[in-house]
């Protein structure tokens, strides 16, 4: 099986990157520089309404439209509580998020070592992988909707800081989360997400996900973090992944950084061109 990467920056409106497997197109992808991607992106922003109807804020980041934030993708940090009650909620939220993985890992090792149909369609949707998808979008506790109602938590011109999940569509501004994600080359990190570590649900050979988990279990990754390998670090050495672990560490401190320095609305962390997320 030969692979060939084909990338055309000829024009400087558009670059188109294509994969070939013997010849026959695998993936293919664009970015037009008149409409740059804002998924993955990181921006200081601020609240300007919430929709009780909705269970939603919207929050202004910076973009053509106010961005959509849903109650689930609120960090129980963002919650405008008694100290003590958040402290509480925190702690059910960790726990919970802690038995989600482990139920995640024990589905994933108990899976044959053959993709399914729709892992196989997600893979060539986006070239070099979607790492946000493989990382997943944490599940919020049930608990702390069943307690706290958004318009009670969450107030107008609050500053909050938010990654993209989806583009704006048509008249629909962006869809946004307060669990950030950053995507390395083996590894994703999810610095406020208290889950520990993870392998990707796509790695089905019960082998390389048994190396995988004493790995992650060797990064001594802090509290309140997770760590997510990536199909791509399926084959890879402890030094590999703990290189990519503590790149991506840096970058986490970089964007905190540049938070702390930042007015809101704010671009605080840029995802890398396409050209740089093929290689």
């Amino acid at each position: 099986m030969t692979k060939t990467m084909l990338i055309d920056a000829a024009h400087p409106e558009e670059t188109r990157v294509v994969v070939t497997d013997n010849n026959q197109i695998d993936e293919f992808d664009f970015e037009s520089s008149t409409k740059s991607a804002l998924r993955g992106n990181i921006y200081l922003a601020k609240v300007t309404r919430v929709e009780p109807s909705l269970q939603a804020a919207f929050v202004d980041y910076g973009g053509n439209r106010h961005g959509f934030l849903a109650f689930n993708e609120i960090h129980p940090d963002y919650y405008q509580i008694p100290v003590g009650d958040r402290e509480e909620l925190l702690r059910e939220h960790a726990a919970e998020e802690r038995e989600n993985a482990a139920d995640e890992d024990a589905d994933s090792d108990q899976a044959t070592e053959t993709p399914s149909e729709d892992d196989e369609g997600e893979a060539v949707a986006d070239i070099g992988g979607d790492a946000h998808e493989e990382a997943s979008t944490p599940i919020s506790s049930r608990a702390l909707h069943r307690k706290y109602k958004i318009q009670e938590v969450i107030k107008r011109r609050q500053i909050i800081l938010v990654q993209v999940l989806k583009e704006e569509r048509g008249n629909k501004g962006a869809a946004l989360t307060t669990y950030m994600s950053l995507a390395g080359r083996y590894c994703v990190l999810m610095p406020n997400t208290a889950r520990g570590g993870g392998i990707s649900r796509k790695i089905n050979n019960s082998t390389d996900r048994k190396k995988l988990k004493k790995i992650i279990e060797k990064l001594d990754v802090p509290d309140g973090m997770g760590l997510i390998v990536r199909t791509a670090g399926a084959q890879r050495t402890l030094a590999e992944i703990r290189r990519d672990w503590l790149y991506l560490s840096q970058m986490w401190e970089e964007v905190r950084e540049n938070t702390v320095s930042s007015q809101a609305p704010a671009l605080v962390y840029e995802e890398g061109s396409l050209v740089r997320r093929c290689i």
